[in-house]
């Protein structure tokens, strides 16, 4: 049997705003257990909500990135359910009217095409507080720090249709709204995290299958896992004759498995209806453009224009756009050095594989954008080879020397004096006679063996370009 997975995400970014959605509770992270919690917070009787006007800006914000479409009526709704870590009993949200509906993600597959991803929704609600199970004894207690903080649901399509399309999906997600500025997007601290509905069907299927719920995935890695393992789950089930219960399940990663929390609830369930407290919030045209006139370059338009102005290919010009910082890094080297390509190589291959290796992001490289620009610009100008460039780079690690103190203390220079090169491609040519008569019969690979003598005896230092060229003067007598 042929089976096909259906994936729709329901991701939850935490707005980076001073203070809650609807009370002017810090939103500071780290603070001490229920030391940010207002009395409206805590449901305290007679207590209102104060919209948060900064929330709604950064609403829309994202949905004119997404091409959406924007509410210019949008309502709050209670959704009624009883959990330690909400205190009021029910959770402020959108329901039929949200700031943001029908949008659209275009996402990069791993063959370089692309896909457009369709967005359903993205509404404004409240986030709850945290259940802490750790030093309690068997007991949990409650942080209300986080209740109240404002959160916003962006819900896809069901048309993602395996584990790395949605991690694609995901990447591309963190990284507009750390272009735009709404979320600094830190998954390990909870400020986005995913809800991932997994089903199967036959290949070819036009009804969906009975869909599960993953909650609160908070890592691209482990969102690949989990699906995996899900979609795995549920094949094994139907092809032994069983069927799936609809149910909202935990991710367990440390025996890379879901398990099972609670039977899924339905819209009935919650008991919707519109917050008394809350007027509808109606904004026009004016407020709209506003919007869009903060908006930034964002990482499609970013890819295109590193295409067309630095002719870069779409693969290179993809990575270096998929984030801000990098593609800000990335342009502060090309400003230095005035070669985009090679700085491209370098940022996405050498760099990129030592931040990798430390697992650093780029606003913590070792290595700054001017100081990569200086090395690329002393292999331009023939100062050290690519080769002795890798060297130097190498040193620039804890070291605070510039390029140049660098390359002169430690005798990196690259050799470009004709005369001496031709000296010691006479001696490597003295020394091998051997390999100079299989050149000269006709073996023309034997060339490689002279260039790589050569580099040993210059300690890669010859300048590449003299050097070939002398080697093949000399060899062909």
């Amino acid at each position: 049997m042929v089976w096909e997975t259906v994936i729709g995400l329901e991701v939850h970014v935490q707005l980076d705003t001073k203070s809650k959605l609807f009370s002017g509770s810090s939103t500071t992270f780290g603070a001490e257990p229920n030391t940010q919690a207002g009395i409206y917070d805590l449901a305290m009787p007679g207590t209102l909500p104060v919209f948060n006007e900064a929330v709604l800006r950064m609403a829309v914000k994202f949905g004119l990135a997404i091409d959406a479409e924007i509410g210019r009526r949008s309502v709050f709704d209670r959704k009624n359910y009883f959990y330690p870590d909400l205190p009021k009993g029910y959770q402020v949200t959108q329901l039929q009217f949200p700031t943001v509906g029908k949008g659209s993600l275009q996402i990069t597959l791993e063959d370089g095409s692309d896909k457009v991803i369709g967005i359903t929704r993205a509404h404004i609600e409240e986030d709850a507080g945290k259940s802490l199970h750790e030093d309690f004894l068997g007991l949990t207690g409650i942080d209300l720090n986080r209740a109240g903080t404002a959160l916003l649901e962006i819900v896809s399509e069901p048309e993602l249709r395996n584990a790395k399309e949605a991690v694609a999906y995901l990447k591309k997600l963190h990284a507009i709204i750390l272009y735009l500025g709404i979320s600094d997007g830190n998954m390990a601290q909870g400020s986005m995290r995913c809800d991932a509905n997994v089903s199967v069907r036959k290949l070819g299927a036009k009804e969906f299958g009975t869909r599960a719920e993953i909650k609160n995935i908070n890592s691209f890695r482990f969102v690949e896992k989990a699906i995996n393992h899900e979609v795995q789950r549920q094949i094994n089930i139907l092809e032994d004759g069983g069927r799936i219960i609809q149910e909202t399940r935990l991710y367990d990663a440390d025996k890379d498995e879901t398990r099972s929390m609670r039977s899924k609830e339905v819209a009935n369930d919650y008991r919707y209806f519109p917050e008394p407290d809350l007027l509808p919030v109606v904004i026009d045209e004016a407020y709209i453009e506003s919007v869009r006139a903060e908006l930034p370059e964002l990482p499609n338009a970013k890819r295109a224009r590193f295409v067309s102005q630095y002719g870069l290919s779409d693969y290179d010009a993809g990575v270096l756009a998929s984030s801000r910082e990098m593609a800000n890094f990335y342009e502060e080297v090309v400003k230095i050095c005035d070669d985009a390509k090679l700085s491209a190589n370098w940022v996405t291959v050498d760099l990129q594989g030592l931040l990798n290796k430390s697992d650093l992001e780029i606003n913590q490289s070792p290595v700054s954008a001017t100081r990569l620009g200086a090395l690329i610009g002393r292999i331009k100008d023939q100062t050290v080879s690519s080769k002795i460039a890798k060297t130097v780079f190498e040193a620039m690690l804890g070291n605070e020397q510039s390029v140049d103190e660098i390359i002169e203390s430690q005798g990196l220079k690259q050799v470009t004096d004709s005369g001496a090169i031709e000296k010691l491609v006479d001696e490597v040519i003295a020394a091998n006679p051997e390999q100079v008569t299989q050149y000269r019969a006709g073996k023309e690979k034997v060339f490689a063996f002279f260039i790589g003598q050569a580099m040993k005896v210059s300690k890669g230092k010859a300048n590449p370009d003299q050097l070939n060229a002398l080697l093949l003067q000399k060899l062909k007598g």
